[in-house]
């Protein structure tokens, strides 16, 4: 395949997405299409909009990233006392998007957020850069802050109170897990004829169900 993501797109939109061609299993086609979109030199393939709800039912949505993602669901880092995070402990119930919009492809996916093991966590948080594990402690994610300034000075306090070791998990930070209920690949095509097609835990068997949807 063309490395060039325009020429991939042409060729994507052309050849569409076939009910045959489709793994039974919705995660190893996911790593398909996410292999094929980080192939294509795309910045920041593993982005992904989340979508929480408030205790109002107000909807808000984000970009953060994926980090891990296996037969159990899809994992992004966060503080938990950050908007999302508080939203997540009051509704669980979350929707994730990635827009590879410069391959006319989407994934959607539908489910439950769940905090994952403090091992885990905290095997990835010794993995981050330096600067990123300091960031985690010195942000008061979500909140109101007077000035750049002030978020700078707590940098540099949290940076001189950790100097002569490494530095811990903060016990406000880590990871959800989203366990999908549902997952939807959409293949765009000419004259907005897409390809859609979702995947949906029965919840008897536990298998996959594989529908196509009209666009």
């Amino acid at each position: 395949m063309n490395a060039n993501p325009e020429a991939i797109r042409h060729e994507l939109m052309e050849r569409g997405l076939a009910r045959a061609e489709l793994d039974p299993d919705p995660i190893r086609q996911f790593q398909q299409w996410f292999e094929t979109a980080i192939g294509t030199d795309l910045p920041e393939p593993n982005a992904m909009s989340l979508c929480t709800v408030d205790a109002s039912g107000q909807p808000s949505v984000r970009t953060v990233l994926l980090k891990l993602y296996d037969e159990q669901g899809f994992v992004f880092f966060t503080n938990y006392g950050s908007r999302k995070a508080r939203e997540i402990d009051r509704n669980p119930r979350v929707a994730l998007l990635f827009p590879w919009v410069a391959l006319a492809r989407q994934v959607q996916i539908t489910g439950r957020a769940e905090r994952i093991p403090t091992a885990e966590s905290l095997k990835y948080f010794v993995s981050r850069p330096r600067g990123s594990q300091i960031g985690a402690w010195s942000s008061p994610q979500s909140e109101v802050i007077g000035s750049r300034s002030l978020l700078e000075a707590k940098v540099a306090e949290i940076a001189r109170k950790f100097a002569r070791g490494e530095v811990p998990l903060p016990d406000f930070w880590g990871g959800y897990r989203i366990v999908p209920e549902t997952i939807e690949f959409w293949q765009g095509r000419e004259s907005r004829l897409h390809d859609r097609f979702r995947y949906r835990r029965c919840e008897e068997s536990r298998d996959w169900r594989i529908d196509r949807l009209a666009p």
